[in-house]
Parts: C-alpha cells; structure tokens; sequence
C-alpha cells in the first residue's frame, strides 16, 4: 500500500490493488461506525472534502474512487482481464466496492452516494448483503437515457440520444468530443447549471474535476459510459435492496428532477426522503451545512438501532 501527498486535502491518499488495477481511496477517523462514500459520474474522492473531516468526528470515513475516475486506473474498456480491461457498469463497480468494504474496511458498512454512486452503492447491497448496513443517496441519478426509460422522453431525446451515442463510437469523433469537453470553460458552465449557487463553483472545483481528465485512458472511460444504456435502473434495486435507505436530493437539480426522484420515497426500505431547498445535483458539495448533520444524525440513529436489536 502506498501513501501519496494529495492535491486537494490534508488527508493522506493511499492505493489498494483491486483486479490487478490501482485503486485510490482516502480515509479519516478513529472510532465509531465505518462509513464508504462513492463520487458521481466524471467526479472523484475528492468530492467528498468538505464532509470527510466532519463525518470523521464520530466515524471512520473512507472515501474510494470508482475504477475509471479519480485517482484510480482507467483500463481498456471490455470484458474482465485484470490488471488489463474492465466493463464499466454498475455490476463492476458494485463489485468493486462490496472487496473494497471486506478486504480493506473489513467489516458492514454506511454506504454513501452521489448521482450514479447511489446506483452503484445499492448493487454493491443488493449482489452483496452482507457488506452494507444502511444507504445514504443523495440526488441519485434517474438513468433518464437508458433504454427502458427512452418511450417516456420527449421524442427530441427519443431519437437525438441513440444518435449521439452512434456518433461518439467513432473514435476520433469520440475523442474529438472528449477534448472539447474536458476543458475549464466548459467544465466551469457545466458545474455552474448542475449547482445552485454559483459561488460554490470555486477554481478548486474546477481543478478537482479536471485533473483526472488529462490521465491515459480518461476519454474511453467518458465514451464508455455515456453509451451505456443497459444495467439497472435504481426502481429495480430498491424494489430488492437488502437494507434501509434514506434519500437527500436537492430541489434544483436540472439533471434529476426531484418529481421524479419522489417515487422513490414509495419504496419500503426508504426511510425519509429530504428535499433539499435551494440546492443543485451534489448537494454535498454545494451545501454540506445541510448535509453533514442529517448523515451524522442518521448513522448515530441506525447505529442505535443496530445496537437495540442486539441487545433484545
């Protein structure tokens, strides 16, 4: 295991070998319950800096960066040959952090998750059950360009979104595309629709989301994701999620509209759902004031409960 001064944080980032691939993660806290949090698509650990130290008070907090983003190996797209290639789906990811919770937390964990985190945290829970204790989602993407969710689009999407994915296969389009994208500009108007308040849209940011873009690999990872369109839709995860849930999502997300997120608060094993007033599609950056404590105070409350049970 190595140890690395971070770009971004005073905490030490480290490396796990996981398939054969180098995997970065961050962890702070001593004491208390284990808690993993998981970036959103084109993210990293990093994500995460301004709840890491608070949830560190009272839990030992472990940051991971999915294979493809972050700090972690960007592989070839394809079928599993460790140390070679990976699939960039949710099962890869799901199995990525289920060794990542036995071999390097050891023990049931908090699961945490931002945008398609909160996909990959529930099938890591749902192909593993044992490794997941309770799940935090906060603005959990609604996979709005998957194919079974196509025939409810507007017929513009129906049609322009397969197109586009065509289009991108291309591998000089493809990374033509890619270039154009991963740039400050663009990622600054990007960053400035998906949050609220554009004062948290900071250099920092910026810098965060953009260093990982320049890595070998980063661009296929992009297109391999943005023309996946199978793999699960988080309904059919929560329909058989093996834990309790609870649900943040931020009123102002013009990517995942909470009308619809909504319907998740149906399901049995979600226990609140909490809109977040005035706040964008990572509401744990934008606003951890409002995050922090309600993940502190649902830990503490299922820690209890965890206890109570055990004790009757």
């Amino acid at each position: 295991m190595t140890v690395s001064p971070p770009a971004n944080s005073t905490i030490a980032t480290q490396t796990w070998n996981w398939q054969g691939f180098p995997i970065t993660y961050q962890t702070q806290g001593t004491q208390g319950a284990a808690v993993v949090l998981v970036h959103g698509f084109g993210a990293s650990l990093g994500h995460w800096r301004k709840n890491i130290p608070v949830l560190a008070e009272t839990c030992r907090v472990y940051a991971l960066d999915l294979i493809g983003f972050g700090g972690s190996a960007k592989p070839t797209p394809g079928s599993l040959k460790p140390g070679e290639q990976v699939e960039y789906t949710f099962e890869t990811w799901g199995q990525q952090i289920a060794d990542f919770c036995k071999e390097v937390v050891g023990e049931p964990v908090f699961l945490v998750g931002n945008s398609i985190g909160c996909i990959a945290v529930m099938q890591a829970a749902v192909d593993h059950p044992e490794i997941a204790r309770a799940i935090a989602m906060l603005n959990c993407s609604l996979r709005l360009l998957h194919d079974r969710r196509r025939a409810t689009q507007p017929w513009l999407k129906q049609i322009g979104a397969p197109l586009l994915q065509r289009i991108l296969k291309n591998q000089w389009i493809g990374q033509t595309f890619f270039k154009q994208l991963a740039k400050p500009a663009t990622v600054r108007k990007i960053l400035l629709k998906a949050y609220a308040n554009a004062e948290t849209v900071t250099d920092e940011l910026v810098d965060l989301l953009m260093a990982p873009a320049k890595d070998i690999g980063a661009a296929e990872v992009f297109l391999a994701f943005t023309g996946y369109s199978q793999g699960p839709l988080p309904e059919d995860l929560l329909e058989v999620l093996p834990c309790p849930a609870i649900i943040l999502w931020g009123e102002k997300d013009p990517w995942e509209p909470i009308t619809l997120g909504r319907e998740f608060a149906k399901f049995p094993q979600v226990q609140q759902f909490i809109p977040l007033e005035g706040v964008g599609h990572c509401p744990q950056d934008e606003a951890p004031e409002l995050v922090n404590p309600i993940l502190q105070e649902w830990i503490q409350v299922q820690s209890e409960s965890t206890r109570q049970g055990t004790l009757n």
